[in-house]
């Protein structure tokens, strides 16, 4: 997600999300989750948006949830994967998330849940969606954060070093609350702020979760993966202890995802002035008035309903 760095096969990437386009309705749960947060954040937001982009919009969870807030007139859906793109409402575009065909100053709105942590250049694309933003236009983003998956993560590097002796990348290293700040001033963004939530999800056995990710799209794409299945005795080692390290008192299996909520605006001279660099990783509720928190800390974990 750096530049200079080619972390995902895109290529990889868009064969994941092709086969998983008819699952995908078994496995929305997070979609969901990222549409629901997205819009109550934009909820309190004191204006409304003419013309806005839903970038990657999947299955369209997103769209429908701005839409019902009131507060767009037109909703174009973008989306990179055929087979889901032609399932959306029209207007809809066909698009790669790291090259965006769109005006400079075109829009008002600029929405994207859970598709910018699969960009390798991410502050480049920042930079596009930044420069697509008519001035005081309003970009919000939902993106998997670096906490996510950190459970599976740590199976497989343990497995993997007990059977083999050495590891090869399985689950991306996404993007830290820490930074995501940052990469808003990086990209000219006046007035970021960051907000992140944790989920932790119930499994009754490590597998169901797998299915969940293949069924999502997510399986692994990273550049540097192994180009060979994962051998049984690694897979089967990695599930066992993944249940030995993450089982609750009745046996059922965490699994965390974090979300990482952004918003930033277009620069306009009738904004207040922006903060000095590195203080704008506050909370998304400080900007939306509502309870103070420091900029490192989370607005919560909650379960949700047990899957698997």
């Amino acid at each position: 997600m750096t530049d200079g760095l080619t972390l995902f096969d895109r290529a990889a990437l868009a064969r994941n999300r092709a086969r998983a386009a008819e699952t995908l309705a078994e496995a929305d749960f997070l979609l969901a989750e990222a549409a629901d947060g997205l819009a109550s954040r934009l909820l309190p937001i004191a204006r409304d948006f003419p013309l806005a982009l839903d970038l990657g919009a999947h299955d369209g969870q997103l769209g429908r949830a701005a839409l019902a807030t009131g507060k767009i007139g037109t909703l174009i859906s973008a989306e990179g994967c055929r087979p889901l793109l032609s399932r959306l409402s029209a207007p809809r575009l066909a698009l790669d998330e790291e090259a965006l065909p769109i005006r400079d100053e075109s829009l008002d709105l600029v929405l994207s849940s859970l598709t910018l942590q699969w960009v390798n250049d991410l502050p480049g694309t920042l930079i596009q969606i930044r420069r697509a933003l008519r001035p005081d236009g309003l970009f919000m983003a939902a993106i998997i954060g670096g906490e996510s998956l950190k459970e599976l993560r740590e199976a497989f590097i343990a497995a993997e070093t007990e059977i083999l002796g050495g590891i090869s990348p399985r689950v991306a290293p996404f993007v830290e609350i820490r930074d995501a700040g940052a990469l808003l001033q990086r990209a000219g963004f006046a007035l970021p702020v960051v907000d992140a939530d944790t989920l932790t999800v119930r499994y009754g056995e490590p597998f169901a979760l797998l299915r969940d990710l293949k069924h999502m799209g997510w399986s692994n794409a990273l550049t540097d993966r192994a180009r060979t299945p994962m051998r049984r005795d690694v897979l089967v080692r990695a599930m066992e202890l993944y249940a030995e390290r993450n089982a609750d008192p009745d046996r059922r299996l965490r699994a965390t995802f974090e979300f990482i909520y952004l918003l930033g605006w277009a620069p306009d001279e009738s904004q207040q002035k922006p903060l000095m660099p590195g203080s704008a990783r506050m909370r998304l509720a400080d900007a939306l008035g509502t309870k103070e928190h420091s900029a490192g800390e989370r607005a919560g974990t909650r379960e949700d309903p047990d899957r698997g």
